[in-house]
């Protein structure tokens, strides 16, 4: 198996970064495998897909790049460098920032890191300089017409997951944070942590930053900027991935509204406010409302978890959303 050994000091560095390279990089490979694993992802595979495919009709040089970056068990590196938290009270950095990266990869490092997917050497039209910035039109290419115009309600349905791993972490220790984050990553104990079922060599960790970077494609890898740093993208929780997966009884909608029905019907499981603004599209202030009055009526109730505020259905609650049903 892949495993990583992780020092103290590495954990206590750890960081939860939301990245828009890492979601257009998962957005790409989303089109590359044409295949959707939840509603929401389903459905922007559905406009997107054709117009895809008729740009890899116009340039298909640049679509053999692509394909050659992704393989089942790998993805070129220069593609996917390891998300940069920002300093304490600044923005996180901008797509653009991050696309510089990819840009700035030497030719000869490309060219390396494709023959790595590839499992073997180049093919002679793939055996070029511009393999970087080729790749890196593709993403913004991708990020200006299909990423960037969802970003908004992107970043907050991933700021929820953040917080929920959060709170497992607060709960459960790294233990329970990290198992089951992506396809076989768990926490062995004694500082070391599964990446992958892969037999590759173990990684010493130490004195590296370990960054933890959630995408709304149900895709994951690793990557690096050794020495300096390790990251692990991983695919955000079902429930805030989907955010239609729970339907509002129609009966329960007309009794106390469409909108705060869906606040009470995704209640069944404890939410914060900032997961139930991602989950339902509605603003911060008219969820605050909305549980204001739930809270009211005893249907909800509410508990601090660490530095979140989670809310849950009281039995009432759970009976009114049966009795809907």
């Amino acid at each position: 198996m892949g495993w990583w050994q992780i020092s103290a000091d590495t954990l206590a560095d750890s960081r939860f970064v939301v990245s828009p390279l890492a979601e257009t990089v998962a957005s790409l490979r989303t089109l590359e495998r044409a295949a959707a694993a939840h509603p929401r992802e389903r459905a922007w595979l559905e406009r997107w897909l054709p117009v895809y495919r008729q740009w890899q009709s116009e340039d298909p040089l640049a679509a053999r790049i692509v394909r050659a970056a992704f393989s089942p068990r790998w993805s070129a590196d220069f593609l996917t460098p390891a998300p940069v938290p920002p300093p304490a009270g600044q923005q996180p950095n901008t797509f653009a920032q991050e696309l510089a990266r990819v840009r700035a990869t030497p030719p000869d490092v490309a060219r390396a890191d494709l023959a790595v997917t590839l499992r073997g050497p180049l093919p002679a039209p793939l055996d070029r300089d511009d393999l970087a910035q080729r790749s890196a039109g593709v993403l913004e290419w991708l990020w200006a017409r299909a990423v960037e115009p969802e970003w908004a309600a992107r970043r907050r349905v991933l700021e929820a997951d953040v917080i929920a791993r959060s709170a497992q972490l607060s709960r459960g220790g790294w233990a329970q944070a990290l198992d089951g984050m992506r396809p076989g990553m768990r926490w062995l104990g004694g500082s070391r942590l599964q990446i992958n079922t892969y037999d590759n060599p173990p990684r010493e960790l130490d004195g590296a930053q370990l960054v933890f970077t959630p995408v709304t494609a149900d895709v994951g890898w690793v990557c690096w900027d050794i020495p300096y740093r390790y990251g692990v993208v991983y695919p955000c929780s079902g429930a805030l991935a989907d955010p239609g997966r729970a339907p509002v009884p129609q009966a329960l909608g007309t009794l106390i509204g469409p909108a705060r029905a869906g606040v009470l019907v995704l209640l069944a499981t404890p939410l914060s406010t900032t997961q139930l603004t991602a989950l339902t599209g509605q603003g911060l202030g008219s969820v605050g409302r909305h549980l204001r009055v739930l809270l009211d009526a005893g249907l909800v109730r509410r508990r601090r978890d660490g530095r979140s505020v989670l809310y849950f259905r009281t039995a009432a609650g759970d009976g009114l959303v049966r009795a809907a049903e």
